[in-house]
């Protein structure tokens, strides 16, 4: 039977190693390749212009090379539920192809699809290529849970061997007997949406240090690993957080967007590391995909992980709510110079490095204004362009000492920890520029600077900079037994135990949740 074949494009948006385009492409006579459009999806109404911006990008560069293969993009608004059933009669189709994804939204909604498929008469296959493992394994050989540790991932995927080697996108060859069947008013029904008809301004934008796409993914990732000796060499905690200009990859929007196979990138660095001296995990470049990894099988087996309560492995903390302190630590007004210069740097551009996003969730957190994780894990979902949802709810737990990581006594300094890689300042003048005629001794406190000093710069703390709105030195401390009592509350029986212990008795195998939504159909 040829199929009329409709492939779903969600995250993975890209040609490359995409076994769900290809198994699209199997016995089939039409494919319609589509993206819907929710604005109003829990997944896309809380994004800011950035993220937005590079979205675009992707699509079109989707779209191009789509059209390489005389093939099209279309793109539908709606609710998939909605816009599924009409197009499964409108184009006749027989077979739904998409990228398994673990998201407990994306579960929802594709059980919903796949039930609307099925009253349909239409064939699922849904591929697992947004990550290295499939998930589900890896929470079954753990005995149904998700390993908290990343030690104990490590075992795991050991045991199951290295991840698939990534398959080549389609060639004009593999479409020869596939059509796309577009009419004349392809552009008006299912172009691809300017910023303006989602509602953003355009004019907001800075410039776009990081655009969109397969095609910018895969330059840019060629452009990595011809750097050999950095490769082998790299280890993330010895990057700095603020250098003018990224010290690591920046392939993490790409990857999160699916413009780049996590796979791909995987065995590109399998082969310069070969035969070379290397960095290992949990340092190493393989070593932040693991972590990668790590957070979204955690994300994909653990209840409410986007939360703190009903979140079984994280510490119930009795946060303070003050709006003031927030909007002070979002808009950059906080008064400590490396804080506000971070967020300026994620407004403006989308990205920071890891180790600026450590110092601002602790100082949001337990460090110094003692707020809610959930706060700063929204604020980091609207701005980052690799805003994933389980990299970014796990991260925020680690940072706050509430889930993963419980020294919650080793705080970051807003003032000392920038100054270890750029004592002049540098950074701060940048993103900050009405500080930049500071000397670098004030620069990362200008509170301290005389009246003099301060009129010379031309910004008077107070005046034309804020105050800090806390007192560093007496807070934190404070903040530190607010976090030991809290630790004290906790059941010494909370799933929180060691991951890698089993249970007594024979290992029960939990059941796939992808198995339990939908019944794979090869």
């Amino acid at each position: 039977m040829a199929h009329t074949c409709i492939h779903w494009f969600r995250k993975g948006l890209r040609l490359h190693d995409n076994p769900a385009l290809v198994a699209a492409l199997r016995d089939c006579k039409e494919i319609y390749p589509v993206f819907v459009l929710d604005p109003y999806s829990p997944n896309n109404v809380n994004i800011g212009i950035n993220r937005w911006k590079f979205l675009i990008g992707a699509l079109k560069d989707l779209d191009c090379s789509l059209r390489k293969l005389n093939s099209r993009l279309f793109v539908v608004r709606g609710k998939p539920d909605e816009v599924f059933p009409k197009l499964f009669q409108k184009w006749k189709v027989t077979r739904l192809t998409y990228e398994y994804d673990t998201e407990p939204f994306s579960l929802r909604r594709d059980k919903e699809v796949g039930r609307l498929a099925e009253e349909h008469g239409v064939e699922i296959i849904y591929k697992v290529s947004h990550t290295l493992y499939n998930i589900d394994r890896i929470i079954e050989e753990n005995n149904g849970k998700a390993p908290l540790t990343y030690n104990r991932l490590q075992t795991l995927v050991s045991s199951i061997g290295p991840p698939k080697r990534p398959i080549p996108a389609p060639t004009r060859d593999d479409m020869k007997d596939v059509k796309t069947l577009c009419s004349e008013k392809h552009e008006e029904n299912y172009g691809i949406s300017t910023l303006e008809k989602l509602y953003q301004d355009p004019e907001s934008l800075t410039e776009e240090l990081f655009p969109g796409g397969e095609q910018e993914a895969l330059r840019r990732l060629d452009q990595h690993m011809a750097r050999k000796e950095w490769v082998c060499g790299f280890e993330k905690p010895q990057t700095s957080p603020n250098s003018l200009s990224p010290s690591t990859t920046v392939l993490s929007p790409y990857m999160t967007f699916g413009c780049l196979s996590a796979r791909t990138f995987w065995w590109r660095l399998t082969d310069v590391y070969q035969g070379k001296k290397h960095s290992q995990p949990p340092v190493s470049l393989h070593g932040q995909l693991l972590w990668r990894e790590f957070f979204y099988t955690a994300g994909l087996g653990i209840p409410n992980f986007d939360k703190m309560e009903g979140n079984p492995v994280c510490t119930q903390v009795d946060w303070d709510s003050n709006f003031e302190y927030l909007a002070a630590w979002a808009e950059a007004r906080t008064g400590f110079p490396f804080i506000d210069a971070i967020m300026t740097q994620l407004r403006q551009e989308g990205w920071i490095h890891h180790l600026a996003r450590h110092a601002v969730a602790c100082f949001l957190t337990r460090g110094d204004l003692w707020i809610s994780w959930e706060e700063g894990q929204k604020v980091f979902e609207e701005l980052l362009l690799d805003g994933d949802w389980s990299l970014n709810a796990g991260n925020w737990q680690w940072l706050s000492a509430s889930t993963f990581f419980h020294q919650f006594f080793r705080v970051y300094s807003p003032i000392a920890f920038g100054k270890k890689t750029d004592k002049n300042g540098d950074y701060i003048k940048k993103y900050l520029p009405h500080l930049k005629k500071y000397p670098a001794q004030y620069i990362y406190e200008p509170w301290k600077a005389p009246r003099s000093v301060q009129e010379a710069a031309g910004c008077i703390v107070g005046k034309d900079y804020p105050r800090p709105i806390v007192e560093h030195e007496v807070i934190s401390k404070k903040n530190i037994q607010r976090m030991k009592a809290a630790y004290a509350k906790r059941s010494p029986h909370s799933s929180e135990e060691s991951p890698g212990k089993k249970e007594k008795g024979r290992k029960h195998k939990a059941p796939s949740v992808a198995d339990m939504l939908i019944k794979k159909k090869k």
